[in-house]
Parts: C-alpha cells; sequence; structure tokens
C-alpha cells in the first residue's frame, strides 16, 4: 500500500477530503484529471448558501447549515496555512423576486422547512422598500425578497488556491494529469491512470464530478450524476453596487459584478451561448437597472453535477469495503462540512455524521 487514502478528483470536493484526513495524520494521495476534465470548481457561482437548500430533504438544509456554520473559521485556517487568503461574506444573501405570487409560495415553503428544522432556519421578508434600503441599486421591477441570514459567498477559484497549497503541505501527494482509468481490489486498491501511472492505496474516495458516472460502476456504484450547464458572466470592477448576493448577481471580493447562471440540460456541452447570456443580462439589469451601463469582460459556461434529487451522495461501497463514492453540486457550500465532519464518516468515528439519507440507496428501482 502506497497511501492509506486515494482520492479521484483534485476539485473543491476532493481536496477538502484530503485535507481533513491529512489533519488526522493520514496519508493522502490525490489523483486529479487532466486540462481537458469538465471542472466545476472552476466555473461555479461561489456562494456559500443555505436557503432553498433540502425543501424536500430537511436533513439537507441541516448539513448545509452545519457547514456555513464552520466556514468562516475554515476559511481563516487555511488563509492562515498557505498565506493565500480566501475571501468570505456572510452578512446574508437574497432570494429576489419579481411577483408577490412567486414570493409568497416561496415563503410558504420556507415557513413549512422553518417548522421541520424546530425553527432553526432564520430568514425575514423584506417589501420592496425596505430591501430598497439594504440594497439602494434594487430596481422597481423587483417586489420583494427573501434575506435568509446564514447566507454569503467566498472566493471560489482562490478557495481551490489555498487547498491545494495546504493539502501539499502537509504532506498529501497531488498527481496532475491523471485520468483513472480502472480500480481494482487484489489486495487494496490500484488504480490505473491512462497514462500508465498505478497507485495502491488502502481506501478510494471517489469524488470526481461528472467522472463517477464512469468509474463508478467499477466500485460497484450506480453513480447516477448527469451534467447541467451553468453560463455566467462578470463585469468589469465597480465601485460597490451590490451589499448582499443573491441568486442572480453578486460583487465579488476584487469588484466586478458576476452574473449567474442557468440551467440547462445540454448533455456535456460547456459552451456559452447568445441567447443564455443574453437572458442573464436581462435578468441581472431588471435587478439592478444600473448593470446596464457595466462592461463585461468575461462570460463561461460550466458543468453542475447533479444527483438524480440534486442532494449529494456519500456511499460506501457494499462490494467493495473501503470505497466511497462523494459527489454534490454544492461543492462551495459543503467545503467547510467535507473538510471538518466528513473524515469522521469516512474513518467511522464516534463523531461520524448520519449521512444515510443521502446514501445511493434512495434511487433503488423497487
Amino acid at each position: 500500500m502506497e497511501t492509506e487514502y486515494a482520492i479521484i478528483g483534485g476539485g473543491v470536493v476532493g481536496l477538502s477530503v484530503a485535507w481533513g484526513l491529512l489533519k488526522r495524520g493520514l496519508t493522502v494521495t490525490v489523483l486529479d484529471g487532466d486540462d481537458g476534465s469538465f471542472r466545476a470548481s472552476r466555473g461555479n457561482f461561489g456562494l456559500v448558501w443555505v436557503q432553498s437548500k433540502g425543501m424536500n430533504q430537511p436533513r439537507y438544509a441541516r448539513w448545509s447549515q452545519q457547514s456555513a456554520a464552520i466556514w468562516a473559521e475554515f476559511a481563516e485556517e487555511l488563509g492562515h496555512n498557505t498565506g493565500q487568503p480566501v475571501p468570505l461574506e456572510q452578512k446574508g444573501g437574497y432570494d429576489l423576486h419579481f411577483s408577490e405570487a412567486t414570493l409568497e409560495a416561496t415563503v410558504a415553503k420556507y415557513n413549512d422547512l422553518k417548522t421541520k428544522l424546530d425553527g432553526d432556519y432564520p430568514f425575514e421578508v423584506l417589501g420592496h422598500n425596505a430591501l430598497r434600503k439594504e440594497e439602494p441599486q434594487i430596481g422597481p421591477k423587483v417586489v420583494g425578497a427573501i434575506l435568509h441570514h446564514q447566507d454569503g459567498h467566498a472566493n471560489p477559484l482562490k478557495l481551490l488556491k489555498s487547498l491545494a497549497a495546504d493539502v501539499r503541505r502537509m504532506g498529501g501527494r497531488v498527481l496532475t494529469g491523471k485520468t483513472v482509468t480502472d480500480v481494482t481490489k487484489p489486495d487494496g486498491f490500484r488504480l490505473a491512470c491512462a497514462d500508465g501511472t498505478t497507485v495502491g492505496a488502502g481506501k478510494v474516495v471517489l469524488s470526481a464530478g461528472l467522472g463517477a458516472a464512469a468509474l463508478g460502476p467499477k466500485l460497484a456504484f450506480r453513480a447516477p450524476v448527469r451534467p447541467q450547464r451553468g453560463q455566467v458572466l462578470i463585469t468589469e470592477k465597480l465601485p460597490k453596487l451590490i451589499n448582499r448576493p443573491s441568486l442572480i448577481a453578486r460583487q465579488v471580493d476584487e469588484g466586478g459584478i458576476q452574473i449567474g447562471a442557468t440551467n440547462e440540460e445540454v448533455g456535456t456541452d460547456d459552451r456559452v451561448t447568445q441567447p443564455g447570456l443574453s437572458g442573464l443580462a436581462a435578468e441581472a439589469i431588471a435587478a439592478y437597472p444600473a448593470l446596464a451601463r457595466a462592461q463585461l469582460v468575461r462570460s463561461w459556461g460550466a458543468l453542475r453535477v447533479l444527483s438524480p434529487d440534486g442532494l449529494p451522495i456519500y456511499q460506501e461501497s457494499a462490494e467493495f469495503p473501503g470505497a466511497y463514492l462523494v459527489t454534490c453540486h454544492s461543492g462551495i457550500t459543503l467545503a467547510a462540512a467535507h473538510a471538518r465532519l466528513l473524515p469522521d464518516w469516512l474513518e467511522a468515528t464516534k463523531a461520524a455524521p448520519d449521512l444515510e439519507v443521502f446514501s445511493e440507496t434512495r434511487f433503488a428501482v423497487s
């Protein structure tokens, strides 16, 4: 055995798990794909977000809350260890609405979830005038918003960079340009890569995003993940325009306004399209009219990693004990939980979180 854990996938999810395992004194090797790999970690919206998650599964809301609550400490430690700060703001976030009907319907759902969470779901409803006091640039078409106080946003690229640096600082091996093509278990796990590299490991964590669909069955996982395209835009650096993030736009730590994101079922096509970008721009201008004068400097598309119900999957293989599937589409929000809490589940300690509702058995055909 060359390493105690082999992590397949070097995005935010894989590196967060690797970081947590290294903190426990375990040896870890991360195998990251090549430049042609689909990388949600480099194309996401950067939200550390609680609201709207877990509407049909309160455990997901609670898991998101747990992660959001420990995110600041996690970011601070990464920055301290590496000298590469991870900018984070957690002053709440908005769900903006352009109609009273959708606002009222969403509030009703939030109140129902709040009851299921024993009241721990801190949000308030702001009408247009109250919202305007918080966000002077808000447009007249926005009738109101739900302000959820556990929400925030971070710089995802700086998170990725800092994670990679700290994993290496703690002695983790990060092998780049390694596409894992096969995993076998003759005596311990043996991972084979397309370039001929092989790695032996006591345990394996499959956190390869969309790559789990091909590799999962080799470890007896269903791995029912699918891509969904999200297109985003970013403006030139601007003076302070937006105080809190929303699902429509956020002002990043460097000053630009990030606008997003589409939700498109187009397979593995991660290109940007004129209709997609135009739709995003129109909605952003409706929310914040001042953006009509802003210069756009960049646009990109990336693929979300979605399970059939949108929830994470945490599963140990029944056929290959010691192999774990870890996948989600909220890798930024859940980064702190994956780093701080998930290693206890992987190591089956007394502190292990109960993640049974996120197992693949929920997709079993009856």
